[in-house]
């Protein structure tokens, strides 16, 4: 720009020049200061720097084309003052455009410049939407209750403000004598020189000092940090009631507005279907939450109570007390409560006695899950804590590790927990909260050495050192503290160390008085005043806080990973059914219990479709015989050895009597039962064709045993029935020739089906006949040779006496055995009274069928009581009562079951199924096989990725 600028001016100066119409004057450029020629004029003499003159018209360089560069006649002056004006002229011109051009780029530079500051700056800014939820709902509503403009006016105006400024004046006056007085040659400086002697005196002292100081101001600083530290607790405390309030307002529905499931309430959900769909914690479970860990007695459930601020889990001196592995999801919520999983009763954690049954609750849960045999139990126990300020999280408390199994233990004991321990930690998204005792060696711990296998490089672990209080009273050497939080005592690597104090000891404390020991101690603890400890890593509140950071970091890194290996988990499994039941519906087992109870509950309805008539049949025929064997051996045999009919009636009479009011109504009722167990069962196994599914087989055998075996007969049943039947058998009075018809059918019937069986066991007495051993070629052994030929004479002694009675005299039974063994057969005399006993019996029954024969036309006498007849039937009569007593009996037991017992049957059905309905235990036994396990496994894997979708909804949703 400067040559620009030069070459123009040597243009307008020839331009001068060549204007002075032929005049010999002086060069006006002599006239110029010597800086000025060396600048404007490349070719004037003195100049230092010889360039060539620049060959550019000033129409391009210049604005002074504008201007009209006609020759004009020149007034008649000094030419020398003339061609200096001239000059001055264009040289203002030049800098004018110059003052231009750079206020034009300094504008748009500045303004780009601003720019790109003030973005950067804009970037620099928190995006302060995630810590929204910290305000309260109500500041936001100030506007509406606060008049802004009033308070606006109230204020003072802007001259009374300047009033209160200070004067900028005076103290720039004053700062300029403070400068004349430390300038070189003032008073000041001879004062400060005059100083320097006593620096170099004081020098060593201050060396001393040095220390002092600063201890002074770590001390300073350590106020400071508590002080802060207090003000953030009461902060932190008013907002947690406030939030309170609001929720409390919410739970009113004073906003009208509907409470949305919260997000850990939402995940820990998830967990749990996961807990019940794979007890075994398999490796699909990779979602986080949070595994405490440590030795036994470390100190680990006091540290989950601090986080949960509240006494919640029971506790002993130097025992094991916690059995099996404790999952608490801690969120925020209006009351301080604790509720479980399966259970709608809430315990308020402000009450003392509320408390102490959660406790106790807990440990029954505990006992009850430890099998017999073992002492920890790897069913996980899920408990929800609610409360204002709570750190939202999942934390699931595990058995303290041991290094020795004790008297009382299981042997299994160790590695049971080791195992448990192993299977929550392996869980590569799980955070390890590591407890360590700080009141102990630490060389004598288990657990670091565990969770260094586990998360070697310690991406995942957090270090938390117990009972600091203690471990600096005892520690002789403080370093080692230090050491154990630095993490160079123990070659386990950690996200972070902390060291918290978690009480006295004394299991009455309560958690306001933990918390103020705690905060006491530290605030007096050599630990923090000699920087051994940082502020941020002492007291359970800031652990809190660092181990909900890692938690939800954790779940939001890992939570959509996890969601999309469920889906294909989904996909397989739907392709899975799709191949090897096309044409089944995906019943789960809950779905296929309720199809087997309705299907079961249909079949007990069925028994009150049967007809009466079937009934009537079933009992009659049963209860026959079942008691036709009494009826013939002990009523009608010895009745008919009588010699008379009077006394065979009297004798029937009272043998009928003393059945009746002994064992008949009894053996009727136990008939009745089983007639009723045996449709029941046929209708419970009956196979219904093509629609039968045989899954259900082993459910209703299991119902139809547990009903039987709960199901009892009315006990006033047999009273009533004793009476029908005792009237039943007094009635002698056959009123038509049918009816006697119809018992002498039924008495042939009973006596030929006697005599078959007699028969039956008299050829297996003595063997074979010759036809058989002649078509079949079997022989006969040597007892049945015995019994045949005591069969043999027994027959000859009955041809000989018809009328013999039904047992043998003494001497006819010497008489027999002495034939034997007169030809060969030695033969014992019970063997011959046995034989006799079919024997008689084989003939009596002949007898007596042939009787009924005779009886046939024997109803006339019947009618006219046999007077002079010789034809005397009372056996007819017996048999005719007989059966219509089980006429009778069958009919009322026919109703006995139809309104009374299968009603009851079916309410017994009802209640085994809505037992085995709240009892999953039995279900899985009973409804088994690869469709059902495929459909369950379909049904959770649904159901978790469907909510594992909504919870990560509702996690962008928050962000």
């Amino acid at each position: 720009m400067w040559r620009t600028r030069a070459a123009a001016a040597c243009v307008i100066c020839r331009s001068l020049a060549n204007s002075s119409c032929g005049i010999k004057r002086k060069s006006p450029l002599q006239n110029l200061h010597l800086v000025s020629r060396s600048i404007h004029h490349p070719y004037y003499p003195s100049a230092k720097f010889q360039r060539p003159p620049l060959r550019i018209s000033i129409q391009q360089l210049s604005s002074l084309n504008r201007l009209p560069l006609h020759k004009t006649k020149l007034l008649n002056v000094k030419h020398g003052y003339q061609s200096h004006r001239n000059f001055w002229l264009a040289r203002l011109a030049s800098r004018l455009l110059r003052v231009r051009y750079l206020i034009l780029g300094s504008a748009v530079g500045g303004g780009y410049t601003a720019k790109k500051t003030y973005e950067q700056w804009k970037d620099m800014i928190p995006d302060l939407e995630d810590y929204k939820w910290i305000v309260p709902d109500f500041v936001w509503e100030l506007d509406e209750l606060v008049d802004i403009e009033k308070l606006l006016k109230a204020l003072p105006d802007a001259d009374d403000l300047a009033k209160l400024m200070p004067d900028f004046e005076k103290i720039g006056e004053s700062l300029a004598s403070l400068k004349g007085f430390l300038s070189p040659g003032s008073p000041g400086e001879t004062a400060f020189r005059a100083t320097d002697q006593g620096y170099d005196n004081d020098k060593q002292f201050k060396k001393v000092s040095d220390k002092e100081k600063i201890d002074q101001l770590q001390e300073e600083l350590l106020r400071t940090q508590l002080k802060y530290q207090r003000m953030l607790e009461r902060l932190e405390k008013e907002n947690k009631e406030l939030r309170k309030l609001v929720l409390q307002r919410d739970d009113k529905g004073i906003h009208q507005r509907k409470l949305k499931k919260s997000l850990i309430d939402m995940y820990s959900e998830v967990l749990d279907i996961l807990s019940d769909y794979d007890a075994s914690y398999n490796t699909q479970d990779h979602l986080p939450r949070v595994v405490v860990v440590g030795d036994q007695s470390a100190g680990k459930t006091s540290v989950l109570e601090m986080i949960a601020q509240a006494r919640i889990f029971p506790r002993g001196s130097g025992e094991m007390m916690t059995r099996s592995p404790v999952k608490v999801t801690l969120s925020e919520g209006p009351h301080h409560v604790a509720l479980f999983k399966d259970s709608s009763r809430e315990f308020d954690l402000t009450k003392e006695e509320d408390l102490a049954a959660l406790r106790n609750e807990i440990e029954i849960r505990m006992r009850n899950s430890v099998k017999e045999g073992c002492t920890v139990s790897t069913e996980t126990i899920s408990l929800s804590v609610k409360g204002p300020g709570l750190q939202r999280m999942v934390l699931v408390d595990l058995p303290g590790v041991i290094s020795t199994v004790t008297s009382g233990m299981a042997p299994d004991t160790k590695e049971t927990i080791f195992s448990i321990s192993k299977a929550y930690m392996q869980n590569p998204n799980a955070i390890i909260l590591c407890i360590q005792d700080g009141s102990v060696d630490a060389e004598r711990s288990i657990v670091t050495d565990l969770v260094s296998q586990m998360d070697p490089q310690g991406k995942r672990t957090i270090f938390v050192l117990t009972k600091v209080d203690l471990a600096e009273k005892n520690v002789a050497s403080p370093n080692r503290i230090q050491q154990i939080i630095e993490g160079k005592l123990f070659p386990m690597k950690a996200l972070g160390y902390f060291a918290v104090v978690t009480g006295k000891g004394n299991s009455s404390e309560s958690i306001e008085s933990i918390k103020e020991y705690e905060e006491e101690f530290f605030q007096n603890s050599k630990l923090l005043k000699t920087s051994m400890l940082k502020a941020h890593q002492v007291t359970t509140k800031n652990l809190s806080l660092a181990v909900s950071d890692c938690f939800w970091k954790m779940v939001r890194e890992s939570v959509e990973q996890q969601a999309d290996a469920f889906k294909a988990t989904r996909f397989n499994l739907e392709t899975e059914w799709k191949n090897n039941y096309p044409r089944l519906r995906e019943l789960d087992r809950n779905e296929l219990f309720e199809k087997a109870k309705n299907e079961i509950l249909d079949e007990v309805i069925s028994l009150t479709q049967v007809t009466p008539k079937h009934w009537e049949e079933m009992l009659e025929k049963t209860l026959w015989e079942r008691v036709s064997t009494h009826v013939i051996e002990n009523i009608y045999l010895p009745a008919a050895q009588t010699a008379n009919s009077g006394t065979f009636n009297t004798t029937v009479d009272i043998k009928l009597k003393q059945w009746t009011d002994k064992q008949l109504p009894n053996k009727a009722v136990e008939v009745a039962w089983e007639t009723l167990q045996e449709e029941f069962s046929r209708f419970m196994t009956e196979k219904k064709g093509k629609e039968h599914d045989d899954i259900f087989d082993k459910l209703k055998q299991a119902v139809k045993e547990e009903t039987i075996k709960r199901h009892k007969w009315n006990e006033r049943a047999e009273d009533s029935l004793r009476v029908i039947q005792h009237n039943a058998l007094e009635d002698r009075s056959i009123s038509d020739k049918q009816q006697w018809d119809a018992a002498i059918h039924f008495m042939e019937e009973t006596l030929q089906s006697r005599l078959k069986d007699t028969e039956s066991v008299i050829e297996d007495m003595v063997g074979p006949d010759w036809k058989k051993r002649w078509l079949h070629w079997v022989g006969r052994t040597k007892e049945q040779n015995i019994r045949n030929e005591t069969k043999n004479e027994l027959e000859k002694l009955i041809k000989c006496n018809e009328d013999h009675p039904a047992y043998l005299a003494n001497d006819e039974v010497t008489t027999v055995r002495k034939n034997l063994e007169a030809r060969g057969v030695a033969v014992d005399p019970c063997l011959i009274k046995d034989t006799w006993h079919q024997i008689y019996r084989r003939y009596f029954l002949k007898s007596a069928l042939n009787h009924c024969n005779l009886c046939r036309r024997g109803f006339y006498y019947y009618q006219r009581h046999f007077v002079d007849s010789e034809l005397e039937c009372n056996d007819i009569v017996l048999f005719w009562r007989i059966q219509r007593m089980l006429a009778i009996t069958a009919n009322t037991l026919r109703q006995q079951l139809t309104n009374t017992e299968v009603r009851r049957l079916e309410k017994n059905v009802k209640e085994v199924l809505e037992d085995f309905a709240e009892d999953n235990e039995k279900k899985v036994m009973l409804l088994t096989g690869k469709r059902v396990q495929l459909a369950e496994d379909l049904k959770k894997v649904r159901e978790i990725q469907e909510k594992l979708e909504a919870f990560i909804e509702a996690l962008h949703q928050e962000k």
